[in-house]
């Protein structure tokens, strides 16, 4: 056993069960902690078992004794796989907080060792950005390849609760609220456009307004994308009911949906180059304050340290987001 599982092993756990009733959990072994956070993670005991290649019988009865001395049913289980209960919800939080410090302190030893070994975990809103952040994340591993990335697209809503809930180092978001929890560590203010098709009877328009756009069928994202609440902020403020006929948890689809030519869709004209500059998509600005103002931040925990890779990659980031900023202030100044 290395010094970070014998650290684990010593850590004692508070946790809460769903009646509020406080259980003191000391000494709790690290190997049943890890199986359970395995088996919640992915949903099955089998697969736990075999990512942490140890027979399917183990893992049960880790879990069945942890659920005795916790005197608490953690997961609810079915012929599809196991699904936690709000206690094991609880227990989950915990866990997840204890294994992302134990790789912050791997990586922290890493550093005084002069290793350059680590992980980054890293949200961001499917296709914000991603003209510019493929090209970040590819001079990032030109000088440290040994520092792996874990990517999860997600919506606006959603990344800021993983940043609350330790579950992610660095967000991307689109036209978050601001909390006094999170840290926008850099901006980049770029207008949301209407999607069309060449063949749209808009695809020639210099402009639109959101009484226009409204009139016709639109592919929306969810509510939880805060490019949708800027939609529906603007909507509200000039009395109109739009027309969403497809509402969806997937950016991309949205631009499939307008390039049919039969809908119309929104997002930064940042996001949409490849498609644009391949004749599939045509960008028209719309003439509406809360669109023109709309902006991608890069964001983090505002009292959460951060490895050593992740300071080193929001570096990076963010010194390519503020030169976009100054190359789109240059150009509207020439204008």
């Amino acid at each position: 056993m290395n010094a970070a599982d014998k650290l684990a092993e010593v850590r004692s756990q508070t946790v809460y069960d769903p009646a509020s009733k406080l259980v003191r959990v000391s000494r709790m072994r690290f190997l049943t902690l890890r199986y359970f956070h395995e088996v919640a993670r992915l949903g099955s005991i089998r697969r736990a078992a075999d990512r942490l290649h140890v027979a399917a019988s183990a893992v049960s009865r880790q879990i069945a004794q942890l659920e005795q001395e916790l005197d608490t049913e953690l997961f609810e289980r079915s012929k599809m796989g196991v699904k936690l209960t709000s206690a094991g919800e609880i227990l989950m939080r915990q866990t997840t907080r204890m294994f992302r410090d134990l790789d912050r302190a791997r990586g922290e030893i890493d550093d005084l060792r002069g290793l350059r070994r680590g992980e980054v975990h890293l949200w961001a809103m499917e296709g914000v950005l991603s003209g510019v952040l493929p090209a970040v994340l590819s001079l990032f591993h030109r000088q440290f390849p040994d520092v792996a990335f874990h990517v999860v697209t997600s919506s606006t809503d959603r990344m800021i609760e993983a940043l609350l809930d330790d579950v992610t180092d660095v967000a991307i978001t689109f036209n978050a609220t601001p909390r006094t929890e999170i840290e926008v560590v850099a901006e980049y203010v770029e207008p949301i456009s209407c999607l069309v098709s060449p063949r749209h009877r808009f695809a020639n328009r210099k402009k639109l307004t959101l009484t226009e756009i409204c009139e016709e069928a639109l592919a929306l994202p969810d509510h939880s994308f805060g490019l949708r609440q800027v939609f529906e902020r603007a909507a509200r403020k000039a009395k109109l009911h739009p027309r969403a006929v497809v509402t969806t948890n997937s950016l991309e689809f949205t631009k499939t949906l307008a390039a049919t030519g039969e809908m119309l869709a929104f997002m930064p004209a940042l996001t949409v180059l490849r498609e644009t500059e391949a004749g599939v998509l045509r960008v028209i600005p719309v003439s509406d304050e809360d669109f023109t103002m709309a902006r991608s931040s890069i964001s983090v925990h505002r009292d959460r340290p951060l490895p050593h890779a992740a300071r080193a990659f929001l570096k990076m980031l963010a010194a390519e987001i503020e030169g976009l900023s100054k190359g789109r202030s240059q150009r509207k100044a020439r204008k």
